[in-house]
């Protein structure tokens, strides 16, 4: 018994000694990071090579030369409401949006790509704060009595226990670290404007896709009561053809409109289900469980679309200032490049405990190192050169793309408001045109009931009325996407503002350790990081 007992006393010393190596090692490093974190966070002296940064003032017209019935004559002080969709009054078209919104896969996608982006941002920062570390280890080696060379008196048995630390930092004379951490930071702000044109994005083509549908719905119902018409028709010129009023020829023509008709109608019955289908999509419903209910008509929204004068666009599309994000990036990687033909300085510092037992906490145990290294080089065959000049040229591409991203965004809007006001016109004359039809088919179709016309006028009477009519739909859905063109143009009701302040792109503090599954929100956006599956039912029955 006093073999075990003497054994198990050893155990409780050896973890007594590793826990007070331990402490000890965590004081020292912890101190020694101190010392270090000081001088690199506060006033340790740096100098930024960027050039400064100054986007481009661009000098845009005073106003818009394109003009459209949906905006105010005069330039408003309001704005767009993010929820720019109940401006249509539609119910069926604001549940739609709320739901994207919560369940669309692609738009919690570009969330996450925000998320990443500000760990990457923090990443990079870790690269100029003092790195601390701890190790610990242990050997026990046995060599056999009969080893060649083996030296008089040598033991056979080496053991060794050593535990120490090591902390590491690089000054950063040059902002070199600094500077691709402001990149990073700059691309996390660009990733958050790539969700603002994303979300825009879906709402928009919801809401194309919904008018779409609502033009399909129209012209089913057309189509539903020409082909009933045309029944009618048919039955009537069998009646005369069979009591030798009507010719063969009269019966063949009404029967070609009837089966043409019904040809169209199935063609556009195929296309509102794939419209169906694809809505279904955006709104993550797998399509054989979401329906939208038809409706008979389609109905131009009468609003006013609060329009803001040229110059306040660049502040209010994301594509814009998502771009202008990456110029800065671009700005940064220059002072990056600059700050390669300097030094590079760098300081560490080690120290511990080595001994043949646990007793190590003894001066006589102790080891440490400390030291700096300066490097420089010379000639690399132009590679620092290479870079430099190539960062300046891709700050000059990004200033091009910003140029034409603003060019583009002027284009879009004075194209829609062009395209509101032309629609809007040819709407109104379209209707006046079918109502000129309408009475020509029913003059024509007295005046064929009276034996006062032939079938071949009166097909040629109906089919002016179908085509008015299909055609009347068509500009007015036409219109109605037009109009959603025209706000996601304006921006959709985004605005500048929404981007996360550079303070709020970081993810977690410095020394935070609990709560890491996901970050504060920021900008608005957030993620389902507790419950990421909680739109996976796809068989959820959705209808509107």
């Amino acid at each position: 018994m006093i073999i075990p007992i003497l054994m198990m006393g050893e155990r409780l010393y050896a973890r007594r000694e590793i826990s007070r190596i331990f402490r000890a090692h965590a004081w020292c490093c912890g101190l020694l990071l101190l010392i270090i974190t000081v001088p690199a966070c506060s006033w340790f002296p740096a100098v930024d090579l960027a050039p400064d940064y100054d986007p481009p003032q661009y000098v845009v017209p005073a106003s818009w030369k394109g003009a459209s019935p949906f905006v105010e004559a005069k330039p408003s002080d309001g704005e767009l409401r993010p929820d720019w969709w109940k401006l249509y009054n539609d119910s069926i078209l604001n549940s739609l949006e709320e739901q994207a919104m919560v369940a669309n896969p692609d738009l919690q996608a570009a969330a996450e790509r925000f998320v990443q982006a500000r760990d990457v941002m923090m990443r990079a920062r870790s690269q100029y704060l003092p790195r601390a570390g701890l190790g610990f280890g242990a050997s026990n080696n046995k060599q056999s009595r009969n080893r060649l060379f083996r030296g008089l008196d040598e033991p056979n048995r080496d053991a060794q226990i050593s535990t120490g630390g090591l902390a590491s930092w690089e000054p950063d004379f040059w902002s070199a670290l600094r500077n691709a951490t402001r990149a990073e930071l700059y691309r996390a702000e660009e990733r958050a404007a790539d969700y603002g044109l994303a979300r825009l994005s879906l709402q928009a083509e919801i809401g194309a896709n919904y008018f779409t549908l609502r033009g399909y719905d129209a012209q089913v119902a057309i189509y539903s009561q020409s082909i009933a018409l045309y029944k009618n028709v048919l039955a009537l010129v069998k009646a005369q053809f069979a009591g030798a009023i009507a010719s063969a020829l009269d019966v063949a023509r009404v029967e070609s409109l009837l089966y043409s008709t019904e040809t169209k109608l199935a063609q556009i019955q195929g296309l509102r289900q794939v419209t169906e289908q694809a809505i279904a999509i955006l709104v993550n419903v797998a399509p054989a469980s979401f329906t939208i209910k038809p409706v008979d008509d389609i109905q131009v929204a009468d609003f006013a679309i609060p329009r803001t004068i040229p110059s306040t666009l660049l502040e209010r599309r994301p594509d814009i200032a998502g771009m202008e994000r990456r110029m800065a990036q671009a700005n940064r990687v220059i002072g990056i490049a600059r700050a390669a033909f300097f030094p590079d300085v760098s300081f560490s510092a080690g120290g511990g405990f080595e001994d043949a037992d646990f007793s190590l906490i003894k001066l006589a145990s102790s080891f440490w190192s400390y030291g700096s290294s300066v490097s420089l080089p010379i000639f690399q065959g132009g590679y620092r050169r290479a870079q430099l000049q190539q960062a300046w040229s891709t700050y000059r591409e990004t200033e091009d793309r910003y140029r034409s991203t603003v060019l583009n965004a002027f284009r879009e809007v004075e194209n829609n408001l062009s395209l509101t006001n032309r629609l809007t016109l040819a709407a109104n004359r379209q209707d006046a045109a079918v109502g000129a039809t309408l009475k020509t088919q029913n003059l024509t179709t007295e005046l064929y009931q009276g034996g006062l016309a032939s079938s071949l006028e009166l097909i040629y009477a109906q089919v002016a009325t179908l085509t008015a009519r299909i055609e009347s739909v068509q500009i007015k859905a036409e219109l109605l996407r037009t109009t959603v063109a025209l706000i996601r143009a304006l921006g959709g009701g985004w605005d500048r503002k929404q981007l996360p302040t550079d303070e709020e792109i970081q993810p977690f503090d410095t020394f935070q350790y609990v709560n890491l599954d996901k970050p504060t929100p920021a900008g608005g956006i957030d993620v389902n990081a507790n419950n990421n599956s909680v739109n996976n039912d796809l068989t959820k029955h959705s209808a509107h």
